[in-house]
């Protein structure tokens, strides 16, 4: 990632490069990691973040908190709306959550509420309730 714009710390001064680096956090005991891109120094992890690097945070995040809280990741949520033969769009109109919600969920852009989490564990071990929800 290239650029020829120059970025200088807030506070210090130093110059800034455009960088992607792996940074550790912690949420309720579950370690996660980001390959956060964003602005650094050349000696620390000191960063600068835009917008759009603060995403890639947001969805490390939103990953740790589904594990800690016991809900659904992403990637079981998308496996599990494959497995009832939905699009993306009839899942969040026949399960709750709005024609853009199961898009959000399984990027990793928002979490899944407990309720919802927990339809989709029921309906992954008994597909066939899905009948009972179109009634």
């Amino acid at each position: 990632m290239q650029t020829n714009e120059k970025v200088y710390h807030p506070e210090t001064g130093e110059e800034l490069f455009r960088d992607v680096r792996r940074i550790g956090y912690e949420y309720h005991g579950i370690k996660f990691y980001a390959d956060m891109p964003g602005w650094y120094p050349k000696d620390n992890d000191d960063g600068i973040f835009t917008k759009e690097d603060m995403k890639v945070y947001s969805k490390a995040l939103n990953l740790a908190k589904a594990q800690a809280e016991h809900l659904l990741t992403p990637d079981k949520i998308k496996q599990t709306r494959k497995k009832l033969k939905l699009t993306q769009e009839a899942a969040g109109a026949l399960l709750g959550g709005g024609h853009r919600a199961f898009q959000k969920y399984e990027s990793g852009e928002i979490l899944p509420s407990r309720a919802i989490s927990n339809l989709l564990k029921l309906l992954w071990q008994k597909p066939d309730m899905l009948e009972l929800l179109k009634a």
